[in-house]
């Protein structure tokens, strides 16, 4: 069914031709099936599901486990060279390891999606259409086109639709358009092609009728719609690495590469200087080169990588944030900006009364929101008062919308109207006064007029026309005004001075709308436009949809943390700049940047408008994305929230995109990689907080990691080049090393991962929402932290080699004599408590180890577990056996742990010297 024209520029008897509809009948049973049959269900492109092997392969695509993948093939080869008997127990316990992290991987993802679900599930939609000449009510994605919608107050739009009829009708397009404001609608022929704003003549999918009835053809269905438009952008738009995946790729390279050069250096220098005579001298060098690998190689840390970030997620979904990949919960820790939509996120999205302008002057009511909690602000004069409780009671009577009257309060109908409803509870006696209203005639509210009226019996008044709308073409059908309890003439030089006043009220953001009221003779059953005249003006009201109370509180916080916080919106740039300056989004009201101003500036030019700009209006969803880019390419890491279909293809864009699970569209769901649960924006700055701690405490078990796999490397390389100095030389077993792989396995295993995974939920380090956010390029691993890796390895490794010395004959510091068994042992449990007590080290890198000494209690349980799994891989047999260890004297034990103490102690020494320096 192609159109030469959009639908929007057709009559209804072309698009009745065109699309084959029948008006007055609707489409007929049989023909509604063969269309849905050829054009589809009424749905939106959904990517088909990921098989369950392509998600486990996706597990196993990281640098760390490709390293891991290496060193486990090296070791079977070794295994396989030297006999292959028994077990590889090297191979068995990489291939777990890489097993295991898979598994909790696919797990946390699995959780992540669920959850994801169940924000999004929802009853399906249906749709009121005119089939076979009777009313049927059918699920909306079996519309098609020609199908005659039948639309009214409360009613859901399930497809874009040309109107054929209307009367009064409004639908809410904020999805689309990002306007707060109802759009009034009607079928009247539309000759130029308009913005979607601005096609009064259609309805699209996605949109809700606030208020009035209408019928309409459908004209597009799925991804033709408008909607579709814009989730087929999607498509186009790449989504970026999280700074978190750019960093732990980039020390993976570090590491593959320190893994191979240190290798191969040693294995070379081992051929060239060694006498290889047989396979097996070969077999040890390649087993040493191994012990290598696995000592650089932190084989827990994509495990425990995914598991801190997987307690963030679990930790930031009890805090109503859905994060749907994990990486983003540190991202979002790092946002220099967040640009908010304003409409739902920022505001209520309700429209609530505030204030009443009389001739007696001004009063403002208190309360916001549907819920009818307030009350008359300050203590105006009786007068001020009844002139107040006249205009809200005109408003209430010219009106259409419901109010409920029991809590959570809700409304039926146009948000603005229900404002009036809401303000009569806030001024005594007012219910009552509507409640004795019996309506007799109605003129609808239109656009060309701007006006409604009602007629009917008042109990006190007697019959009377009442008129509501636009404040400047109200005072043209007004003859008086209404002053206390009397009605006076009203002359041009006050008529001037209202109409400055509107203005005023209008400046401030508000919605305007004046009240008039005119008493009658007899009951008007038959009212017309002409009636609307010789009017007695009551006054106006300044209606706005008021700000959330803890986004304020919220952007307040992000401020002092250094976060600037972007107001993006559809709205008046009026409206826009008041609702911003009401926030905190800008210190004073300033001026927005318009679309229009947008669509005018050049990529450079836009990116120097961004560094001043907080507000934005009249923003199409193409604005929405240049604004993200500008800012990216300005150096920020950007968290964009928004609930409309038009906020979709920014949020996919962001580095955050922050998506509402009560009000936002699915389409908007799936761009983002954080759902707010509840909507609130405050929930964004907790998750900014929870996203620093967990940046923090990333960098914590990474500067305990690296540092203790540093230490095992250099125990290694220097046992090895030092072998003649420390004994292991002259060691029964030929080319003896410090410690066996296995050994290393054990370190990197038990006592390296609890404490690492009980850092990943240490205690915050200080306030950290007081400090800015940190340098998108500045590495995670800078280089004051690397110098102290460094210094931290080579201490500990120094105090093993001693160690392992103090127990071999010939060595620089014999104290007894013993087996390399047994020197080995004391080494190893040395490298143990050394990283044990470095872990305590790690907590902080400038406040010393006994600050808050016994705050993380999973730390201890950590240790302590330790403690007890080294005890026994001393001391039972059969893991002596496994590990080649042996049984130690108290002495020994006493020995090690002293000797693994000096790693604290130097460490305190220096972080005692660095916060010296910074004073």
């Amino acid at each position: 069914m192609a159109v030469d024209l959009h639908p929007s520029q057709c009559d209804a008897e072309e698009i009745s031709r065109t699309f084959q509809a029948d008006i007055d009948h609707g489409l007929e049973g049989g023909d509604a099936l063969a269309r849905l049959e050829r054009y589809g269900p009424n749905q939106l492109r959904q990517k088909p599901p990921v098989p369950l092997w392509r998600r486990i392969l996706r597990q196993f695509q990281d640098p760390l486990v490709y390293l891991l993948l290496v060193a486990m093939a090296i070791s079977v080869l070794a295994w396989f060279i030297e006999g292959a008997s028994g077990v590889p127990v090297d191979a068995i316990v990489i291939a777990a390891i890489v097993i295991a992290n898979a598994m909790i991987g696919l797990a946390q993802e699995n959780k992540a999606e669920g959850a994801v679900a169940a924000l999004s599930a929802m009853t399906a939609a249906t749709s009121t259409v005119l089939r076979d000449g009777r009313l049927a009510t059918i699920p909306s994605d079996q519309l098609v086109p020609g199908d005659l919608l039948v639309l009214s107050e409360g009613d859901s739009v399930g497809a874009d639709a040309r109107l054929v009829e209307s009367t009064n009708l409004r639908v809410q397009e904020s999805s689309l358009t990002g306007e707060s404001e109802a759009a009034e609608k009607d079928p009247a022929t539309i000759t130029d092609l308009v913005g979607v704003g601005d096609r009064r003549n259609m309805v699209h999918k996605g949109t809700a009728v606030v208020h009035g009835v209408g019928r309409a053809v459908v004209t597009a269905t799925g991804m033709d719609t408008q909607m579709g438009a814009i989730a087929d952008m999607l498509d186009s738009t790449e989504r970026s690495a999280s700074p978190l995946d750019k960093e732990i790729e980039k020390v993976s390279r570090m590491l593959g590469l320190l893994v191979i050069g240190i290798a191969v250096v040693v294995m070379g220098a081992l051929f060239a200087l060694s006498d290889v005579s047989n396979a097996s001298d070969a077999i040890e060098i390649l087993l040493l080169g191994v012990s290598l690998a696995v000592a650089a190689v932190p084989e827990g840390l994509p495990a425990i990588l995914s598991l801190v970030l997987a307690m963030g997620v679990q930790s930031m979904a009890k805090r109503n944030a859905v994060m749907k990949d994990l990486h983003s919960v540190e991202t979002l820790g790092a946002a220099s900006v967040i640009a908010s939509d304003k409409t739902g996120t920022l505001t209520r999205n309700e429209m609530t009364l505030r204030t009443v302008m009389t001739s007696s002057g001004t009063i403002n009511l208190t309360g916001i929101g549907y819920a009818p909690d307030g009350h008359v602000e300050g203590s105006p004069d009786e007068q001020q008062i009844e002139e107040a409780r006249l205009v809200i009671a005109g408003g209430a009577i010219a009106n259409n919308a419901q109010l409920s009257d029991a809590a959570p309060w809700t409304i039926e109908g146009d948000p603005t109207e229900a404002a009036f409803l809401v303000a009569q509870h806030k001024i005594d006696g007012i219910a009552a006064r509507t409640g004795q209203f019996e309506r007799h005639a109605e003129v609808p509210f239109s656009s060309e007029r701007k006006l409604m009226s009602v007629a009917g019996r008042d109990a006190v008044a007697g019959e009377v026309l009442v008129t509501k709308g636009a404040p400047d073409v109200l005072l043209s059908r007004c003859a008086k005004r209404r002053v206390g309890a009397h009605e006076v003439a009203l002359d041009g030089d006050t008529r001037a001075e209202l109409l400055d006043a509107v203005e005023r009220l209008s400046g401030e953001g508000y919605r305007t709308l004046g009240v008039a009221y005119r008493l009658l003779d007899a009951p008007a059953d038959n009212l017309t436009e002409d009636d609307e005249s010789d009017l007695v003006f009551a006054g106006v009201v300044g209606i706005i949809d008021p700000p959330r109370e803890e986004a304020t509180e919220a952007i307040a916080q992000a401020h002092s943390a250094g976060i600037r916080t972007m107001m993006i919106t559809g709205d008046h740039p009026r409206t826009a700049a008041k609702i911003g300056s009401d926030l905190g989004v800008v210190e004073h009201e300033t001026g927005a940047l318009t679309g229009d101003e947008i669509e005018a500036l050049d990529h450079e030019q836009l990116r120097d408008a961004v560094r001043g700009v907080n507000v934005y209006a009249r923003v199409a969803p193409e604005h929405k994305l240049r604004i993200i880019d500008a800012l990216q390419d300005d150096g920020h890491i950007v968290a964009m929230t928004g609930d409309g279909v038009n906020d979709a293809p920014a949020l996919k864009s962001a580095d955050i995109g922050v998506a509402m699970g009560i009000t936002g569209t699915e389409v908007t769901k799936e761009a983002g990689k954080m759902i707010l649960a509840d909507d609130n924006y405050a929930t964004i700055i907790s998750a900014v907080r929870q996203g620093r701690e967990i940046y923090d405490n990333i960098r914590k078990f990474l500067r305990f990691l690296l540092s203790s796999n540093m230490g095992e490397v250099i125990t290694v390389f220097l046992g090895v080049v030092l072998a003649g100095v420390i004994g292991l030389s002259g060691s029964a077993e030929g080319l003896a090393v410090p410690l066996l792989a296995t050994q290393i396995l054990w370190v990197n295993l038990v006592t390296d991962s609890g404490p690492a995974l009980a850092m990943g939920v240490d205690p915050a380090d200080g306030d950290l929402m007081a400090r800015p956010p940190r340098d998108p390029s500045s590495p995670i691993i800078d280089r004051d932290m690397w110098w102290r890796i460094i210094f931290i390895g080579s201490i500990m490794g120094a105090v093993t080699l001693l160690s392992i010395d103090m127990f071999l004959p010939g060595g620089l510091l014999t104290l007894h004599a013993e087996n390399l068994d047994v020197a080995r042992t004391v080494g190893f449990t040395t490298l143990v408590f050394a990283q044990l007590f470095n872990a305590l080290n790690s907590r902080s890198a400038t406040h010393s180890a006994f600050r808050n000494f016994g705050a993380n209690h999973w730390l201890w349980a950590a240790i302590a577990l330790a403690v007890v799994l080294q005890i026994a891989v001393v001391h039972l047999p059969f893991m002596q056996l496994a590990f080649g260890t042996a049984a130690l004297h108290w002495k020994q034990w006493a020995v090690a742990v002293a000797m693994a103490s000096v790693v604290l102690w130097a460490e305190e020494l220096a972080k005692l010297a660095r916060r010296g320096l910074s004073r």
